[in-house]
């Protein structure tokens, strides 16, 4: 048995005694109580007010509310501590007191006056590209939005979290599906084949829009919880500092980071369920036997009674979980997050699944001469999709007296059709993306007022889309698999310079850089078909499909690099804090333009003047008044890659492509031009002129924003027939001398919050924004998009570019009403006695509004808070596919179902077509209630937990609670894909994927 060590048994003792003296010591260590009172700007004290109260070299943190006098109180807290406190409250901005420590007498006392957050307006910190500027220090047309004010409820992308707060930005949901595509345009849209989205910019690094792979929006693989504010520059002077990329605007987002000397762990979760917004009234059993007798039509009567609707759709619950972890110390600060949803469709068989995780981080070295940022965020989404367009056309039109499952219990089957329901049995969708989008950056201070900058960033996306369908004998299918692989990879390294100077009262900032962006985008695409019917699905393993040829199953691929160099300068002058001027000049040299105009060169220029700092202005009712001015050019990228540069083909000859040799008229094989080289195509440009008025009463606590654009795009390229009958290519790609794009408005945007003596506050406010859209100048008689290609429509356009209109018009035949036969009767434009496609279309309205508006209040009192969220436009029109395809007397007479709708003109012929004419076009306007929440802050301190959590809160949202439209299609906010050759469509509903009314409870506690 081996014996103890005295010396080690004395060393332990000694250590123990050490320990104990330790407890002691702190157990008798001075505690002291701080107590105080906050006021708000009329001195009136507040109630349920957040007051936390954390130690500067500890992890002591504790949090009370201010009771029904402002008062506050903390007990317990050690003599010898230096304490940071932070004051919050809804409306009002943040305060924050530090280096608190006990007076001479063991106490502290703190007497605090909060002003409200409007107050502030002038004072508040936008993001403006390659910098931070202030509201008042800002000339150009910018609006921020801070997290504070996003929209609530189950939000996927960033551009949701926008839709009605920023005058002159229109969001449309493409559809209902959960993470589905969202259309968002800054002042109107300006091209024709460059698109209207906005460049998209998270933390410095500017995004392609490529697609990240399947139908899945790419912004969706975001996660919106880890956004901190939104600024949308809007005018030329703003954009013009993105060059090439600014002509739709530019959208910057900024994600959370931590905060030195407050530690936190933040725990949200939200829950709820979405149910169909808005059936479609098709006719049920009876009613379909009632008509279809009536007509004599072809009844098949199966016996049953069945709601197709209610079958392919659901009751869909969701969950989001979010965990947050931030805090730091002067030196270094961090920002870490992890997020679940998990979302149900509306549809049955569709989820949305999404991962995210996140860490920003930031240190200081050199005595803080350098500051080390890194932004890294990876991402999985995993999206499952039924057969949409296939699943709602089966709903909408199947016999309704089909039943949906057999005596087995078992989808009904039957040869000529197929049940909607039999469809989510063999049809999948499934896509995943893998997402990393990151960058680092370096700012060095290398003399007073000179920094330098580096930046670099990675945007990494791996897609796979897999669409299968299973073999089945009733109905017969064969079943196959699609297998669709997109690789993206976005690399940008910057450079640059930032000089600030103060000089008596000239204030100066520089800017200059340089920045190379690569941009490498790969697709591949497999098939296999003919599959046994077994219990492994073909995704699973494609190898049992036995065709396998190439006749039926080539493998396809695309590769594409795109380059952009660009230089930049922006100098902002500042005279006596009251007239402000910013000059910014970009040159952007893209690899997709030609040798000849490889380069472009975007300007602006605006200034401001600060009115209200004028003495003459001093007895005046202006809490702040501003007069700015700008105008600049801004270019379009925005189109295909290598359309400069000639493209050969090998494949086919014939008359088209070769020349018969004589004597034997045998065509030669060889290669042939599919396009020509055109090195001379120039940027699309867009010159912009702004005339803005920014103002403020009360303090601040009305505030608003007036603002006159005109936007004109030119060198518009489309790709149009080639001129020359000889030429080897049937188009050529060029720019249209002299043809216009314009897009003139007002913008409107107000906002008034107040807290009374009681406690009770309340903001309310909105934005209106009236705008034109117009082609000018152009020698076509219409560039022809928006194709209905179904059946019996194939081909047939439905919107065109036309001289004097909008874009986005409806171009087609004008429904007259009907003959004496029953017929259609059409307008004979032209009075030649023929109804032609080519002759006799006119302008019948246009898919883009002419007026958006949303307006929004909050009410708070105490621990409650209630806001709400109104939205809508009008003055724009939607062409009713769906009801043009489905919903007509003759689909009726044949078997289908459809509404009463179909049936309001009696004396229609039963085999009337539906033709694609002004008979389906709508009227698009709709005021929506888009969200409205009810929450609840609870007082920490009554409870007793005010010593572990600093925060907690429940709500109660509810969104899309109703909407108020002469629609009769599913939703008139509807854009579904109908492009024709890259041309972008618009305001067309074809069997869209119906949109949800959703109930959601929340929960968030931080620690």
């Amino acid at each position: 048995m081996k014996h103890f060590n005295p010396r080690v048994t004395m060393w332990g003792v000694l250590l123990l005694m050490q320990m104990l003296l330790h407890a002691t010591a702190f157990t008798q260590t001075t505690q002291t109580t701080a107590k105080g009172t906050v006021l708000n700007e009329s001195s009136t004290p507040m109630p349920g007010v957040t007051v936390v109260v954390a130690s500067e070299k500890g992890q002591f943190k504790r949090s009370a509310q201010t009771d029904t006098k402002g008062a506050f109180e903390f007990k317990g807290l050690a003599t010898s501590s230096t304490y940071t406190f932070t004051f919050s409250h809804v409306g009002y901005a943040e305060k924050v007191v530090s280096g608190i420590k006990a007076d001479g007498a063991g106490n502290i006392t703190l007497d605090v006056k909060l002003e409200q957050s409007s107050t502030n307006t002038a004072a508040e910190v936008v993001v403006v590209g390659y910098g931070k500027s202030t509201k008042r220090d800002v000339t150009g047309a910018v609006k921020s939005i801070k997290a504070a004010d996003f929209n609530r409820g189950i939000i996927n992308t960033p551009e949701e979290l926008l839709q009605g707060k920023v005058s002159g930005v229109n969001v449309t949901s493409a559809s209902g599906e959960p993470g589905g595509m969202q259309s968002i345009t800054v002042r109107g849209p300006g091209g024709i084949r460059t698109g209207s989205t906005p460049l998209f910019v998270i933390d410095g690094m500017p995004l392609d829009n490529a697609s990240t792979g399947g139908a899945t929006n790419p912004l969706a693989t975001i996660n919106p919880q880890d956004i901190e504010s939104i600024d949308v520059l809007k005018d030329a002077s703003a954009t013009a500092i993105y060059g090439a990329r600014g002509a739709n605007g530019v959208v910057l987002v900024t994600t959370k980071r931590g905060k030195a000397g407050l530690t936190t762990m933040s725990y949200s979760f939200n829950g709820g369920f979405s149910k169909m917004a808005n059936k479609l009234p098709v006719f049920d059993a009876a009613q379909y036997k009632k008509e279809i007798t009536a007509l004599s039509g072809d009844l098949r009567d199966f016996g049953g009674n069945t709601d197709w609707q209610n079958e392919v759709s659901q009751t869909a619950f969701t969950q989001n979980h979010n965990i947050n972890l931030s805090g730091g110390t002067n030196k270094f600060t961090y920002y870490g997050s992890f997020g679940m949803q998990l979302q149900e469709g509306v549809l049955k068989k569709n989820t949305l699944k999404r991962y995210n995780g996140r860490m920003n981080m930031t240190q200081k070295l050199l005595d803080d001469r350098l500051t080390v940022e890194v932004n890294l965020s990876a991402s999985n989404t995993v999206n499952a999709r039924p057969p949409i367009g296939s699943l709602v056309g089966g709903a909408l039109s199947t016999n309704p007296t089909i039943p949906a499952y057999g005596p087995d219990g078992k989808p009904y089957a039957f040869e000529n059709g197929t049940n909607p329901v039999l469809l989510l049995e063999l049809e999948k969708d499934i896509t995943t993306v893998n997402r990393v989008l990151g960058n680092i950056s370096g700012s060095l201070l290398l003399y007073k007022g000179l920094t330098y900058k580096l930046n670099f960033g990675i945007d990494n996306s791996t897609g796979t889309r897999d669409i299968q369908s299973k073999p089945s004998t009733v109905p017969l299918r064969l079943g196959g698999l699609q297998t669709y692989n997109t690789y993206n990879r976005n690399y940008l390294v910057e450079n640059y310079l930032t000089y600030s100077t103060v000089l008596n009262r000239h204030s100066i900032t520089a800017l200059a850089g340089h920045s190379y962006q690569k941009i490498f985008l790969q697709g591949r695409n497999t098939s296999i078909n003919n599959f046994t019917g077994t219990a492994v699905e073909p995704m699973y393993n494609p190898g049992l499909g036995s065709d396998m040829t190439l006749a039926g199953n080539r493998p396809g691929g695309y590769a594409l690099v795109n380059e952009l160099q660009s230089f930049f300068g922006r100098i902002n002058y500042q005279f006596d804090g009251k007239y402000l001027f910013t000059a910014t000049v970009r040159a952007d040299g893209s690899s997709k333009f030609g040798s000849n105009n490889k380069y472009g060169t975007f300007p602006s220029f605006s200034g401001a003047w600060i009115i209200s700092k004028e003495s003459f202005m001093e007895n005046s009712p202006f809490y702040n008044l501003k007069l700015r001015a700008g105008w600049g050019q801004t270019g379009n990228q925005e189109i295909p890659s290598k359309i400069t540069q000639a493209l050969f083909t090998a494949q086919g000859v014939s008359a088209a492509t070769s020349y018969p040799l004589y004597p034997t008229n045998v065509y030669a094989q060889g290669t042939a031009f599919s396009r020509l080289a055109n090195p001379d195509i120039q940027w699309e440009v867009s010159n912009q002129t702004d005339v803005g008025v920014d103002f403020e009463f009360f303090k601040g606590a009305l505030t608003g924003t007036v603002d006159y654009f005109r936007k004109i795009s030119d060198n518009i390229l489309v790709e149009v027939t080639a001129g020359d009958p000889i030429q080897p290519v049937s188009t050529t790609w060029t720019n249209i001398d002299g043809m216009n794009i314009v897009n003139q408005g007002v913008e409107l945007d107000l906002s008034y919050r107040h807290t009374t003596r009681g406690g009770f506050y309340y903001s309310v406010g909105g934005n209106v924004t009236f705008i034109k859209n117009e082609v000018k100048n152009s020698p076509f008689t219409v560039i022809n998009t928006g194709f209905a290609n179904t059946a019996g429509l194939t081909a047939t356009p439905v919107n065109g570019y036309v001289n004097g209109q909008p874009i986005g018009t409806f171009y087609m035949r004008e429904f007259l009403g009907l003959d004496a036969n029953g017929f259609n009767l059409f307008r004979d434009v032209n009075g030649d006695g023929n109804i032609t496609d080519d002759k006799d279309r006119v302008a019948v309205g246009a898919a883009l509004p002419k007026t958006i508006y949303n307006a929004f209040i909050t009410l708070g009192y105490k621990g409650f808070d209630l806001s709400a969220n109104i939205n809508g436009l009008s003055g724009n029109k939607v062409y009713n596919q769906t009801r043009n395809a489905i919903f007509y007397k003759a689909l009726l007479v044949k078997g289908g179902n459809t509404t009463a709708q179909a049936l309001d003109q009696p004396k229609e012929a039963n085999s009337n077509n539906a033709q694609v004419s002004s008979r389906f076009v709508e009227d698009g306007k709709y005021l929506r209630l888009n969200n409205l929440s009810i929450g609840y802050n609870f007082n920490l301190q009554k409870l007793g937990l005010s010593k572990w959590v600093s925060a907690m809160r429940v709500s109660l949202t509810g969104q899309n609670l109703f909407v108020i439209t002469p629609y009769t299609g599913y939703d008139p906010e509807v854009n579904t894909d109908r492009a024709e050759a890259g041309i972008s469509s618009y305001g067309i509903d074809y069997l869209s994927y119906p949109k949800a009314r959703s109930f959601l409870l929340g929960f968030n506690i931080t620690f």
